[in-house]
């Protein structure tokens, strides 16, 4: 049996990778189960998979998951020093997929032990992504890209040299206001934002695919993952997305992989690799689809893309500013306290603003994280007075 921790079991992609595992009982144990608040559906889970130990992110709510834990036999935990531990539990895979910087530490120890991780949380790369590439190297660990498109990927590469590589094109769906002008862009509601035309994701992540900076952060990810260089990387727009990435080599033979928009696939792909495992997710039926489209993207009305390119080009901290004052302006544009344009307007502000050493340690990265998200509130200050 392989053992399986999870961190975000509570999460869209916790959820999907439970769902996977369950249909499998003979074939996975449940190491850890992590979630950030949730209690009751962290408890939930882990009683239902038999869980070794469940960990909660704050540390004020031990008392509620020992309660709720309480004649299960699952050990409960709480606190960041706990997620750390208990990625340092042996597993022979782990999901990384907690939102947030709040993952860097979990997801760097998990490393560190050597385990196979799949990532599928975009900080640890776009703002850590040295650090943790060399963890990997050093303690022999594999890093599997969960992310559709780093996933479509890395199946279309199957251990190719890097030299017989043209080009990698990510593709993007252009989110709900792919065909939107800026100046319609600026009376956006949340409630808009979050409706994706194609995947079910949590509201963060799919406002970051309205602004596409989503995509910018994913390009960020793959130059870390594939390191081909970053003029090597281009993104398509595709809006159906069915095509989730593509390689082309330098024969101009060009290898895509397609499937229904469903995160199952990916994670079922990490969760097997290097073997495969059924799903319950639908074919795909090009015959009824009837046609893919494809355009290039559009950095004057998404300027998301331009800043994480120019991030990624800079490398050192500037990443990580970028990600952490994008979270801050996102959260802002959620509560109603920003409108649409002015989040890629923050983090280009704050880019300009503030700059820090490039990170040798996982504090560093948190260090320049926390100043950039201060520097990110400062703008919020001057724009809504």
């Amino acid at each position: 049996m392989k053992r399986v921790s999870i961190f975000g079991a509570t999460g869209s992609v916790g959820q999907s990778t439970l769902d996977l595992v369950r249909r499998q009982p003979d074939a996975y144990r449940i190491v850890a189960l992590t979630a950030n608040s949730d209690v009751d559906s962290l408890a939930q889970v882990a009683r239902e998979s038999g869980a070794q130990v469940a960990v909660i992110g704050q540390a004020h709510l031990y008392g509620a998951l020992k309660d709720a834990l309480a004649g299960s036999g699952v050990e409960a935990a709480a606190g960041e020093d706990a997620l750390v531990d208990a990625a340092r539990l042996d597993a022979d895979w782990t999901m990384a997929a907690i939102v947030g910087c709040a993952g860097l530490k979990p997801t760097m120890a998990a490393l560190e032990a050597g385990t196979t991780v799949a990532l599928a949380n975009k900080e640890s790369l776009v703002s850590a992504g040295g650090l943790m590439m060399d963890a990997a190297r050093a303690s022999g660990a594999t890093l599997l890209p969960v992310d559709s498109e780093h996933n479509a990927i890395f199946q279309c590469l199957a251990g190719s040299s890097y030299d017989n590589v043209a080009r990698i094109i990510l593709t993007a769906s252009g989110g709900p206001f792919r065909t939107r002008s800026r100046a319609q862009m600026r009376d956006i509601t949340p409630a808009q934002a979050v409706a994706h035309p194609n995947w079910s994701m949590g509201a963060k992540i799919s406002v970051d695919s309205a602004t596409m900076m989503n995509k910018g952060l994913e390009l960020i990810e793959a130059a870390h993952l594939f390191p081909v260089g970053l003029d090597r990387i281009e993104i398509l727009v595709h809006p159906q997305s069915v095509i989730h990435s593509m390689v082309e080599y330098r024969d101009r033979s060009t290898l895509a992989q397609l499937g229904s928009p469903d995160m199952r696939i990916p994670i079922a792909h990490a969760l097997a690799w290097p073997d495969r495992i059924a799903t319950p997710c639908q074919p795909l039926d090009l015959a009824t689809i009837g046609r893919l489209d494809f355009e290039a993207p559009d950095p004057e009305r998404f300027p998301a893309l331009r800043l994480a390119r120019a991030a990624a080009a800079d490398g050192g901290a500037t990443p990580a500013i970028l990600n952490a004052a994008n979270e801050v302006a996102v959260a802002a544009f959620l509560s109603g306290r920003i409108g649409f344009l002015d989040i890629a307007m923050i983090v280009e502000d704050v880019l300009d603003r503030y700059s820090a050493p490039a990170p040798g340690s996982i504090d560093d990265v948190l260090a320049a994280d926390a100043q950039a998200r201060l520097e990110a509130g400062r703008v919020m200050e001057r724009l809504t007075v």
